[in-house]
């Protein structure tokens, strides 16, 4: 999975983390076999840093998240993205956190399974009804969930969810039962290496596994990287929490392609992308794709420029790439189909019209705001309308 990225200059992280770690990398990500990479401790290590690899490629070429989240050791690489880790330390945790994990699944040995077709209290009652050791471990689409446990019991409640209509009960192919009370020895190990890191607020936010929400708090984050050990991936809540904060840009960065499957499934208009990055190539069909969407967008709006805007009517653009909020006293400008929803607000020139992260969006025009063209916590780009104006009408409250 490493072998596209030889040549490429975010290569240079592969050495990088060999030299930290005492491991070889690069043997773990371009000549390693299946057998090798099923070691949990191998295919965290190997996995973390290929996603690093491809986030350093991204940003060359000018992408940057808006918000961030990870399934399972991906929460690692979020935190790395969101520099609430540096690559160093992240590095350190994930190689303690495999060996740990890989330990406790000797001691304990278990496997996972997915139950598809099912919905989540069924598969619940699925594992309580197996009366052995197995939980729920990923909650990862409607109607796909993965159990996790000892072989017989797993096996067990397989064969229950399928007596209550599932459709399929999949194998999965690795070294222990993630995500469930089985864990508990790795969990006191990597507890002590988290104690150990300093973390800082990530910026951009990152939705946790443990409850799927934001967590500014920097202190929050070692004990939700412990918790997350033995507790369930809330994965489909990840994504309804990144629906419901504006995300329409799903980019899955690292191998395989299992992330941005799942997101299709769950994004809630034709508007909305998702797209898997695991080579070069990929990274530049993605910057195809978004190019000619945004083209697509401008069009939209050049179309409806044509058919509304005339020479006294001016457009306010966002200075800088982001999440747009409106200032309050224009959120019920927001674009509809009956259009504004209430008078017109005078703006004088520099009037505020909201932020774009920390930078104000402020009109260089003077007249009356007559809609705001993007929804609040929407991601715009640098130049992009986010509101128009018309020539000031007689009255008005001024801004």
């Amino acid at each position: 999975m490493g072998a596209p990225w030889q040549d490429h200059p975010s290569f240079e992280l592969v050495d990088q983390a060999s030299e930290i770690t005492g491991r070889d990398v690069a043997q773990l990500l371009i000549a390693a076999d299946q057998e090798t990479l099923k070691r949990t401790d191998n295919a965290q290590l190997a996995t973390f840093v290929l996603s690093l690899v491809v986030l350093d490629a991204a940003e060359r070429v000018g992408l940057v998240p808006a918000l961030c989240a990870g399934h399972s050791l991906g929460e690692y690489t979020a935190l790395v993205a969101a520099g609430a880790l540096d690559y160093e330390d992240g590095l350190r945790l994930v190689a303690e956190r495999g060996a740990a994990m890989q330990h406790a699944a000797e001691v304990a040995p278990g496997t996972m399974a997915a139950v598809l077709g099912l919905d989540d209290d069924a598969v619940e009652a699925a594992c309580t009804l197996a009366e052995g050791d197995v939980w729920v471990a990923n909650y990862n689409a409607p109607s796909q969930v993965v159990i996790a446990g000892t072989a017989d019991a797993v096996a067990e409640a397989g064969r229950l969810a399928k007596g209550m209509g599932a459709k399929k009960v999949l194998p999965i192919p690795v070294g222990g039962a993630f995500h469930t009370p089985l864990m508990s020895p790795a969990r006191d190990r990597l507890r002590k290496a988290v104690a150990a890191v300093g973390f800082r607020e990530p910026d951009p936010a990152v939705v946790a596994n443990v409850d799927a929400r934001v967590h500014p708090d920097p202190e929050d984050w070692p004990r939700l990287l412990s918790a997350q050990l033995c507790s369930p991936v809330r994965w489909r809540q990840t994504v309804d929490t990144l629906v419901t904060a504006g995300t329409q840009s799903f980019i899955e960065l690292g191998p395989g392609g299992v992330l941005t499957g799942l997101a299709r499934r769950m994004l809630p208009s034709s508007e909305s992308i998702a797209a898997a990055v695991g080579t070069p190539d990929e990274l530049d069909r993605l910057l195809e794709s978004l190019a000619g969407r945004s083209a697509a967008q401008q069009a939209a709006i050049d179309h409806r420029a044509g058919e509304r805007f005339h020479m006294s009517e001016r457009l306010v653009v966002a200075p800088v790439a982001g999440l747009f909020e409106p200032d309050p006293g224009v959120v019920a400008l927001s674009p509809g189909p009956g259009g504004p929803s209430r008078e017109p607000i005078a703006i004088e020139v520099g009037g505020l019209i909201g932020h774009v992260g920390m930078s104000e969006v402020r009109s260089a025009f003077a007249g009356s705001l007559e809609g705001i063209l993007v929804l609040a916590g929407e991601r715009v780009s640098a130049g992009q309308p986010v509101a128009w104006l018309r020539a000031r009408p007689e009255g008005g409250t001024s801004r």
